[in-house]
């Protein structure tokens, strides 16, 4: 076992590796810049090292300075994270090359699916099902047209090496193809250096179901649950669920053996995650994400499987602490990522300096987070403050805790989307479980959250005139009239 890791992120991530650490009685390294000298992550770590300015590109992203903290500290081993240098194979490569273990798995498994179109092609060839669409980049728009026209509309045009929903375009009809594939091309060389694109069907009503996998060296691959993460806002995840209210115990053996089939095609080593498109009782490969997902603890807390613990004793040449049939589901568990955003204001970032800061407790919650009052969270970098996760013996109390966790939750001094959150939660459509990935936009939601911030505040007045100076009772007040007045006039309480 190692004696020593670096982690090679920020925030709640940092945080959540390096508590993974302690347990393991392993030492820990942070490295920071200088948006983050006086971050929680940065303090919790037994070392921290100064790794340059922000933005990201001049700190996180320097695969140079990575390199030389964690030989400066002896640190045997660099965990990423998820985010920032993961999924990069340059960086895994470069520790491989180093002597330095890279938390994760091999740089050639993690470029093989980088590409979106390589990764359609290994998983085909793999017996995986993939969604229909080009067998490789489209560029000349006659020759989209005769594909389109083969597979049908609607379709999406999507990056080859793109993520997080940047750059995708919906075509619904003929003579929208020719522009959107322009503009997809010009926003994927603009984000991700390659203009490549290629074409998928665009399904009706779709799930976004994943698995979580973890595999290790001696050529053991399981599947640890379904997730649920259909609660989308263009194409980043909001909410998410384990199991998936659609799942039944055939599909989740036939999904996962699917799922460790895609893992075992690339010789698969860590823990990772393959995602599907499901619609209409057919499921499609989507892609495969070769890293720890930002939702692992809702899986954490259906089985009882420390996953960042699995990638540490994976990365130090252990052998799988579970066989497949060790794993089993107990219960339901959320997560609602909650975010320094303002949701009445197109979710735009609301950065500054938290005034007021409780987390929620009780029964069956759990709070990754990585801030405090008093804290500033920078504009450089992804706006979560926290991630909310409840559990509870079935989906319904599951969902009645997080709404009892959010009630609890005070954060004031920047906007929060927790009001957001609220009125997802007593959605009946939500509360049926029947949600695709189009459900935001379906249900006007926005509509709901205003209503649920008006409420807050008459609440905030009605337990203002009752409690007079109870400071617990006052502080919560305080969010919810700040969060009202902030959302009325456009402004920003921050410091």
């Amino acid at each position: 076992m190692f004696q020593k890791i670096l982690i090679a992120n920020r925030g709640e991530i940092a945080i959540r590796i390096m508590r993974a650490c302690r347990e393991l009685g392993i030492s820990t390294v942070a490295v920071y810049s200088e948006a983050d000298r006086n971050a929680l992550f940065a303090k919790y770590a037994d070392e921290a090292v100064y790794v340059g300015p922000p933005p990201a590109s001049q700190s996180y992203l320097r695969i140079d300075k990575i390199l030389e903290a964690t030989e400066e500290t002896g640190a045997e081993a660099v965990h990423p994270g998820y985010g920032f240098l993961a999924e990069n194979p340059k960086f895994a490569q470069a520790c491989e090359e180093s002597g330095i273990v890279f938390i994760g798995p091999s740089s050639r498994a993690i470029d093989s699916m980088g590409s979106k179109i390589a990764a359609r092609d290994i998983m085909s060839d793999a017996g995986v099902p993939i969604i229909p669409g080009s067998e490789g980049g489209i560029k000349d728009p006659k020759e989209t047209k005769d594909l389109v026209e083969k597979i049908g509309y609607p379709v999406m045009l999507k990056p080859a090496a793109g993520g997080g929903g940047i750059g995708m375009k919906i075509v619904w009809k003929d003579e929208d193809l020719g522009p959107a594939l322009k503009s997809a091309q010009s926003i994927a060389k603009s984000a991700f250096g390659d203009e490549t694109v290629y074409v998928e069907k665009y399904l009706a009503e779709p799930r976004h179901i994943e698995f979580q996998i973890l595999a290790d060296d001696k050529g053991n691959t399981i599947h640890v649950s379904d997730r649920e993460c259909s609660i989308q806002r263009r194409h980043q995840k909001l909410i998410e669920e384990s199991p998936s209210p659609i799942m039944t115990p055939e599909l989740r053996e036939e999904m996962g053996g699917i799922a460790v089939k895609a893992a075992e095609a690339i010789d698969y080593r860590s823990a990772g995650t393959v995602e599907f498109m499901y619609s209409r009782g057919d499921y499609y490969f989507l892609e495969m994400n070769t890293r720890l997902q930002v939702e692992h603890p809702i899986t954490e807390m259906v089985t009882g499987v420390d996953l960042a613990k699995e990638q540490i004793r994976i990365a130090s040449g252990e052998p799988l602490a579970y066989s497949q049939d060790e794993i089993v589901i107990r219960g339901w568990a959320i997560e609602c990522r909650v975010n320094a955003e303002d949701p009445l204001n197109d979710f735009s970032p609301s950065p500054g300096r938290i005034k007021r800061y409780r987390s929620p407790g009780g029964p069956g919650i759990r709070v990754d987070s990585g801030v405090y009052a008093g804290v500033v969270i920078p504009p450089y970098y992804d706006s979560m403050i926290s991630k909310v996760v409840a559990q509870g013996r079935d989906r319904k109390e599951a969902i009645a805790r997080m709404e009892r966790a959010l009630y609890e939750y005070i954060v004031t001094g920047v906007k929060t989307n927790i009001n957001f959150h609220i009125a997802v939660l007593r959605n009946e459509r939500f509360r049926r479980g029947d949600i695709n990935t189009h459900f935001l936009k379906d249900e006007d939601i926005m509509t709901d959250v205003k209503k649920v911030t008006e409420a807050e505040y008459e609440k905030g007045l009605s337990l203002a005139s009752a409690l007079g100076a109870d400071t617990r009772k006052v502080a919560a007040i305080s969010a919810a009239v700040e969060a009202y007045v902030t959302s009325q006039e456009g402004t920003s309480p921050q410091e």
